[in-house]
């Protein structure tokens, strides 16, 4: 039985609608922090299947709102050795896109409920933004 692998993306909302930023600009940040995370786990088994099947690849890209929702789902992240890339934006020093390391989906859901545990600090927006993130995932 074949295992669907998968690149989950997270890209900043308000870089777009609040702040400016170009969609050009958006998807480099993206390609970025993709090609950053490959590179970062290059070795790993999944990356290298997930390289080795290039014409299949799936990739998720998915809005977070701000900078804050970025780092707190970063730190989740972290907290539960989830492998990921947050990329920051140089010279500017401006988090803009975090980057999972490919997946297999069935193991990638249940990381995602850790993301769902959000600490009482974050606004109902980025709550939500998150349920949304974490449902996303869980339909695929």
């Amino acid at each position: 039985m074949s295992t669907t692998i998968v690149q989950y993306i997270l890209l900043r909302s308000d870089l777009l609608k609040d702040l400016g930023w170009s969609v050009g600009s958006l998807v480099a940040q993206a390609c970025h922090a993709s090609s950053a995370v490959l590179h970062l786990f290059k070795d790993d088994e999944y990356t290298v299947k997930y390289l080795n099947d290039l014409d299949n690849m799936h990739k998720v890209v998915l809005e977070v709102p701000n900078e804050e929702t970025l780092r707190k789902i970063a730190e989740k992240l972290k907290e539960n050795s989830i492998d990921h890339k947050l990329w920051i934006e140089q010279p500017e020093n401006i988090p803009t896109c975090l980057a999972f390391k490919p997946y297999p989906k069935e193991e990638i859901k249940k990381y995602m409920a850790t993301i769902n545990k959000t600490n009482e600090l974050m606004t109902e927006e980025e709550k939500q933004t998150i349920v949304e993130f974490v449902e996303t995932v869980i339909k695929l």
